[in-house]
């Protein structure tokens, strides 16, 4: 062996060498996906009970709306179009119909001007505003079935208490829930009550969110209480109004347990709202298809009312900005 061989170190014995190439673009695609797309994989579990528990059901009942089952039997049969074509011949879905409208409309209006007035009054730093905040919100925890038997037991013929208030002067008791035209009155008087409360805490938060500085301003310029409220507390109050329309519309349209307490849809269908008209088709004539053909129609008049709402609302803010502009 030669000194070169002696002095010569060797390197370690070690395993082959693999060399390192880049990470496919494939695998860099996917991480950059779960890196920018992981918050929207949260809304899979919602969008999944969405589905189970609201698409499938409406899409099932659209194909019952097109058979002739009865409710019970484990038979039914296609028959197309004909439930519909019944629908829109039927007097008492034409009288349901309207009266929808009527409970939908009327409780809206009379929730708005109810509840900007209560919202105005107290939103002012007053004693005993939030005692009675509290006291006009409390009636929209309790039930509606609560709250009709409630006003069944005030507007019931035999010893009800507005009929033995007017008997004290004097006066012939009033059959108030026997006549239709009473009757779709009172209901619409208890829900706009019942739920004034929420009107008026919409109305709140936004009074509340507009700032002083813009009060102040209007009267350094001269503007007085109405013009103060028209110009500038109005216009803020846009989104609020879009809100408690919506919710309360699509309340009254849907109006189902007063009714049912109060009149049962009676006298004969002369106050049902659509909602306790299906009610009545279903369990009470045993035509479950016809009845879900009443509940289609529902839906597509509570869908059209609230996209025109919110396209007005829309169209009306769009033009208060551009007059700002």
């Amino acid at each position: 062996m030669t000194s070169a061989h002696v002095g010569a170190v060797r390197p370690p014995a070690s395993g082959p060498t693999v060399a390192r190439g880049p990470i496919p673009s494939r695998h860099r695609r996917l991480s950059r996906w779960a890196r920018l797309n992981s918050a929207n994989l949260m809304y899979i579990p919602a969008l999944a009970l969405f589905a189970v528990f609201m698409i499938y059901p409406f899409v099932n009942g659209i194909g019952l709306s097109m058979t002739d089952w009865d409710g019970y039997s484990p038979t039914r049969s296609n028959v197309g179009l004909a439930n519909y074509v019944q629908l829109f011949r039927d007097a008492n879905f034409g009288t349901a119909l309207r009266n929808t409208f009527v409970y939908g409309i009327g409780s809206t209006l009379i929730q708005q001007i109810l509840g900007l007035g209560l919202a105005l009054l107290l939103d002012r730093d007053a004693w005993g505003r939030s005692f009675f905040r509290a006291v006009v919100y409390l009636p929209a925890l309790v039930s509606p079935v609560v709250m009709g038997t409630m006003y069944y037991l005030v507007f019931r013929y035999n010893q009800g208490a507005l009929n033995d208030v007017i008997g004290v002067f004097g006066h012939d008791p009033v059959s108030w829930l026997s006549d239709s035209g009473f009757a779709v009155a009172i209901i619409v008087l208890i829900n706009s009550l019942q739920f004034v409360g929420i009107s008026m805490l919409i109305y709140l938060s936004g009074l509340q969110a507009i700032p002083d500085e813009l009060h102040e301003a209007a009267a350094l310029d001269g503007a007085d209480g109405v013009r103060l409220f028209r110009h500038v507390t109005l216009p803020l109050l846009l989104p609020s109004f879009t809100s408690s329309c919506v919710i309360n519309l699509i309340g009254g349209l849907k109006l189902y347990d007063i009714v049912q307490v109060l009149t049962g849809g009676g006298p004969g269908y002369s106050t049902n709202s659509v909602s306790t008209l299906i009610g009545r088709t279903y369990f009470g004539n045993q035509a479950a298809g016809f009845a879900a053909a009443q509940g289609v129609c529902l839906f597509v008049v509570i869908a059209f009312f609230t996209v025109v709402l919110n396209s007005a609302f829309d169209r009306l803010r769009v033009r208060q900005e551009g007059g700002r502009r």
